[in-house]
């Protein structure tokens, strides 16, 4: 059974840190990138860091490029997202996502999300 799976969401207040973790399990973690989306209330999910499978060249949107690190473990079939200099426009539930292409197809598996509130 494929399952990823967020915690370390929470309360904190703005220029606070918190380290997501993303535990995935049921595939072959290390053969798919693994994605950190989120999403506020009213707004579309956005794409916020991206690591491929081999861990190079990380991707983060243009917010919170200098704040956030995006990781993998590959032994631990985990990710995380470390977040720094926290700011109100940074809440939002944070997802992530797996995702690989093979012969054309895309294979692709989301978490639950995890809530992340930034204020005072």
């Amino acid at each position: 059974q494929v399952q990823l799976v967020e915690s370390g969401g929470g309360l904190v207040q703005p220029g606070g840190s918190l380290r997501l973790s993303c535990a995935a399990s049921g595939f072959t973690f290390s053969s798919y990138a693994i994605s950190w989306y989120r999403q506020a209330p009213g707004k579309e999910r956005e794409l916020v860091a991206r690591v491929p499978s081999t861990g190079s060249s990380t991707y983060y949107v243009d917010s919170v490029k200098g704040r956030f690190t995006i990781s993998r473990d590959n032994a631990k079939n985990t990710v995380y997202l470390q977040m720094n200099s926290l700011k109100p426009e940074d809440t939002a539930v944070y997802y992530c996502k797996a995702d690989r292409t093979r012969w054309g197809i895309e294979y692709y598996y989301w978490g639950q999300g995890t809530q992340v509130t930034v204020s005072s």
